[in-house]
């Protein structure tokens, strides 16, 4: 199943290892160093040309961390994932 994350893009809910909200955790040094490696290897992406309110970091089948930045809130991301998390199929 796939979740949406703002303008148009669509993430795989069993990459998501995790979301977080900007304000929050990005205070530390070591995440904000953390988010410029991931940028400068071309591993960071946005689907928002606002300002971004959270962060989703994912992990592929071959193990390759992706972060994706979106304009919607993390408790907005969190509760449409759990909502497909708790379907009935």
């Amino acid at each position: 199943m796939y979740v949406h994350i703002g303008n148009g893009k669509m993430l795989r809910v069993s990459d998501i290892l995790g979301i977080f909200d900007t304000d929050n955790s990005t205070v530390s040094k070591n995440t904000r160093t953390w988010l410029t490696l991931k940028e400068k290897n071309g591993k960071l992406e946005s689907a928002t040309d606002e300002i971004p309110k959270s962060y989703i970091l994912t992990i592929d089948k071959n193990g390759d961390e992706r972060i994706y930045f979106s304009q919607l809130s993390s408790s907005t991301l969190k509760t449409r994932v759990e909502k497909i998390n708790n379907a009935q199929f």
